[in-house]
């Protein structure tokens, strides 16, 4: 987007479209890890859920745009991205709830796993260019050609929104949002009400890892809309502190996303402007962040207000 026209106020709008384009991996990614961590569980693999997301989304775009056309195979792209998440959260799911294994062992494993994958089956579509995901022009109202460009909002982003507050009433107001919680919070109470503590981790497990799996094709058919093997950037890592500066919360996945989608544009946003002398810096910036939530939530003398009472646990 060429903003150089518009002086300073290049700046906020470039860091606005950042943000729209940008937070909409941390927002998918984040609620899908928020519902695992309600369960008790700890899904580090999301980094190789979100890369597999995004090579099946893109591939499947691109094959099948001959035979449903360019309008509904990214679509379709998105939808095998859902399920292919779903197939390493299952994975992740069995691994993790035998006995005495380590969700973070576990977690590593399914992010070498999945990036691996990813990278041997997507090498073929490094080249193509795929049909991308048609996008929502907020931007109308202008007639500024900046401002309608970083106006475009991605139909995956609004997808986001919406789950959040259906994600919130979930967990406050039905019987399956009850049972996750006791899952998370006191596994034995949950086993003594005949809850199966292992189909609702299951199911939590790769019910987030879908939405990953959505998180990874935001990124091949929208923003920045093309495969390649380093296309995640350590943004499903980046998703776990994430969920932890969120204290666990829909809501606050939400905004702390679009502060992540933010700190992400700063690099691109001042250099624009001609500021590229902290290019990287700039660049570093959710990296920083993150490193710095860490440090605050570790602190001892805080407590994860909000964190479940089984999170980590070996069964």
């Amino acid at each position: 987007m060429a903003t150089e026209a518009l002086g300073w106020w290049g700046v906020p709008l470039g860091i606005l479209a950042g943000t729209l384009r940008g937070s909409v991996p941390f927002l998918l990614v984040s609620l899908g890890e928020c519902l695992t961590e309600k369960s008790g569980k700890i899904n580090l693999g999301l980094e190789g859920t979100l890369l597999m997301g995004a090579m099946s989304a893109y591939a499947v775009s691109y094959l099948s745009s001959g035979i449903v056309g360019p309008t509904l195979a990214p679509w379709l792209g998105v939808l095998t991205a859902g399920v292919a998440g779903m197939g390493l959260g299952a994975i992740h799911g069995w691994l993790a709830q035998q006995p005495r294994v380590n969700d973070v062992a576990v977690g590593i494993a399914m992010i070498i796993f999945g990036g691996g994958l990813a990278n041997f089956l997507g090498k073929p579509f490094i080249q193509p260019q795929a049909p991308q995901l048609p996008t929502l022009a907020a931007g109308s109202w202008s007639s500024l050609s900046q401002v309608q460009s970083a106006l475009q909002i991605s139909p995956l982003f609004l997808l986001g929104v919406a789950i959040v507050p259906l994600m919130s009433w979930f967990f406050k107001s039905t019987r399956w949002g009850l049972y996750v919680r006791a899952v998370g919070d006191s596994p034995d109470a949950a086993l003594a009400m005949g809850i199966s503590i292992f189909w609702v981790r299951m199911a939590s497990i790769v019910a987030g890892s879908f939405l990953a799996g959505i998180g990874g094709a935001s990124l091949s058919l929208f923003y920045p809309g093309v495969w390649t093997e380093r296309i995640s950037s350590g943004q499903g890592l980046m998703a776990v502190a994430l969920v932890i500066f969120a204290r666990w919360q829909p809501w606050q996945c939400l905004w702390a996303s679009l502060l992540f989608g933010g700190a992400q544009a700063l690099g691109p946003a001042f250099q624009s402007v001609g500021i590229d002398s902290y290019y990287y810096l700039f660049n570093a910036a959710p990296y920083i962040l993150t490193l710095l939530i860490m440090i605050v939530t570790c602190s001892p003398k805080r407590t994860l207000t909000g964190a479940p009472g089984a999170l980590g646990q070996s069964d």
